[in-house]
Parts: structure tokens; sequence; C-alpha cells
């Protein structure tokens, strides 16, 4: 790519608000793999800084803002409270509508998460090529149904968001949710279509108008004031940002209807069935939405605690190279900071890992990796009654 003229459209003082102190250094993946400068929150934004200036980029400029797996493990860690993921997505949108950035198939893909009927026709492809043993198991996916049964909603008590993927290939994991949710005595409700996506992938990938409007359509699924649980820590983050993506009262206003099902649970523990004792050791591990943005991992922990014993990972919560569709289009890099995190789980000495979102478990168990959702864990002790 030769040089192109580019706006990014970065506050000024979002900007300058970096030090370059080099205390998110440890806690960005990228750079622990790579060492490299340009490849660090500061380094990032030093070239977010030359754009602005000069208001060309180049190819090289692309690569590392595209090699960022946006984890935001580098807000935890920045003591002067430099929103990093802001200026990545802004920087992302700068790319995506001014420059060929997000190519077309990548587009398409993309589209086909907010159309439930396409993504199920797509699903149920997948689900025959697994039956007929042609999809590599390295790639860690669960087994998806040919046929998928519907899920039945016990009550209006509250909701529990389903989304893309994990409707189309893990609904299994919603209906272990359900059971532990309606094992506190709440019935749960479930939105129609138009909940069919929360744009979380449209933002990383630059694509923030699609994203704004999954968000205003995913918003009118979810009518009145109940409680909006959701069991995906990236879908989550993302619907708790609703005010931030969209601007509105409306969203803002929805956004403090969300919650982490562990959050959620944590403050009802004693309405949860007792058992005898606690079944085990799992090692947890915390999905980067949930720590660093939801900033709620410590209630997985809690409600994990009153049927195993959690096991805390020693690195901090860096990531574990997941990112959405980040292992997809980085495979190299994501498979060198999945490796790290795995030296951790087995440093923790438990056999088996709890992961709250999908993407998180899905890459862990393509490396062969016993990993569950926390809640499917809980689910199956409490069905064997303890």
């Amino acid at each position: 790519m030769k040089k192109v003229e580019i706006n990014l459209g970065i506050p000024h003082d979002d900007l300058v608000s970096c030090v370059s102190c080099g205390l998110c250094l440890p806690h960005c993946p990228t750079y622990r793999v790579t060492q490299e400068e340009s490849a660090s929150p500061r380094g990032r934004i030093a070239l977010m800084k030359h754009a602005e200036s000069t208001g060309f980029i180049d190819e090289e400029f692309v690569e590392f803002m595209d090699a960022c797996i946006q984890c935001r493990g580098c807000e935890t860690a920045c003591p002067a409270g430099v929103e990093f993921g802001s200026m990545m997505e802004t920087t992302r949108e700068a790319l995506a509508t001014q420059t060929s950035y997000q190519p077309w198939w990548r587009r398409l893909g993309y589209g086909i998460l907010g159309r439930p009927t396409v993504l199920a026709f797509v699903s149920r492809v997948l689900a025959l090529l697994q039956w007929i043993k042609v999809v590599p198991k390295k790639l860690g996916l669960p087994r998806i149904p040919v046929i998928q049964r519907p899920l039945v909603a016990s009550g209006t008590d509250v909701w529990l968001f389903t989304g893309c993927i994990m409707d189309a290939w893990m609904r299994d994991t919603h209906r272990a949710v359900q059971r532990v949710v309606e094992a506190t005595g709440a019935g749960v409700q479930f939105p129609n279509k138009a909940a069919a996506c929360c744009g979380a992938l449209h933002v990383h990938a630059g694509l923030g108008e699609d994203a704004r409007l999954l968000a205003e359509r995913t918003m009118t699924a979810f009518p009145g004031d109940a409680p909006i649980l959701v069991d995906s820590a990236g879908c989550g983050a993302q619907l708790k940002e609703y005010g931030h993506l969209l601007g509105t009262e409306l969203a803002e206003k929805f956004s403090t209807r969300v919650f982490d099902v562990h959050e959620w649970l944590a403050e009802r523990l004693d309405e949860l069935p007792e058992i005898q004792e606690a079944s085990g050791r799992v090692a947890v591990q915390d999905p980067c939405h949930l720590r660093h943005v939801q900033k709620s991992h410590h209630a997985v922990y809690q409600v994990l605690g009153r049927y195993v014993e959690p096991v805390g990972l020693d690195d901090e919560g860096l990531c574990c190279g997941a990112g959405g569709a980040y292992s997809a289009f980085h495979q190299e890099t994501a498979s060198q900071v999945r490796d790290r995190k795995i030296e951790s789980i087995r440093r923790a000495g438990a056999p088996e890992v709890a992961s709250a979102n999908p993407g998180c478990l899905l890459h862990l168990r393509a490396a062969g990796v016993e990993v569950r959702h926390p809640l499917e864990i809980i689910d199956s002790i409490m069905t064997k009654g303890g």
C-alpha cells in the first residue's frame, strides 16, 4: 500500500493522554510475543499521533493496527486511564471507511452474523461436514447439531441474550445457563430474532455503522425493564457499551439493564441449591472483556466457589489470543499468545478449565485444553445432585 490520506478523527486530548510510561507493556499480548515497540499500546498510539499530524498512513500502520487483539488489558494497567480501546475502535472505523482495510469477503462474513436464517443454514452445512468428518478437530469447534431444538421460555423475570455464533453453535450452553438461573426461582425469557447479533465483532473490525444498526435493532428485542443476562463476556461488554456506541439516552438506559450472568447470580448465591462439599478444583481463565471491560470477573469465582474450588491463573489476566475473529486472521500470533495461557493453566494444576466466553473457550479447546463454560460445570454438578 502506498501512502494513503486519512483522518482518524481521534480527539487530541485522547492522543496526548498517554505519557509513554511503559506500564502497559507486560500486559500487552502482542508486545509480549513480538517485543516490538509498535506492537505495544504506546507504540500504536505513537503511530496514531503521527498519522493525525501528517494526515497519511502506510501499509505498516495498517498492519500494526490490525495486529492488535483489542483485549484492553492495557487499560487496566494504565495509571493515567488512557482509553486505548476507544482509540483503536475509532482508528479501525476510519480505516474501514476511508481505505480498503476490510475486503468484501470479510464484510460478507460479518454480515452473516446479523442474519440468523443465513447463519443457521451455514451452520447446518458445517454440521453435515462435521458428520462426514471433514472438519479438522484442531479447530476446536463444538458438535454443531444438524437440527436445533428451540429454547423454551419459563417466565419473564429476566432475559437471556442468545447472540449469533453462540446460539447457532453452542445453544446447549444457553440451556445449562437457563437451568442454573431457574434454580434461583427466576423465570427466563428469550429475545426474538431482532437480537441476532450484538455487533461486537463488527466494532472490532471497524464496521461501526453496521454495529450501530445491529445495536438499534437489538434494543427493540428487549421490551420492558427486566434484567438482561449475558453468558458471553464479549457480548456482555458490547451490550454494556451501547451508550458509548450510539451516544443516546435510550442506549445508556438500556445498558444499565445488562448484567453478566455470573454478576447477577453472585447477588443470589443463597438462592442456589446447596451441595455437601466442593466438587474438585477448576482453573478459571478470565476472558479479557469480563476482566478489563466489564470488570466483573470476580463474580465467576464467587459463583463457582459455591460448588468447586476455583483456581486463579498466575498471569494477571493476560489474553488467551482468541480476540473474537482475531485467531482466524492472525493464527501464528494467536497461537503464540495461547501458548503462554496454556503454560499458566498447567501451573494451576487443575483438571478442568472454566471460561465465560465462547471465543476463548473454542480457542483453548482447539489446543486440547479441557474447558467448559462455568455454568455448564455448575449445571452438571447440580444435575448429579452434588
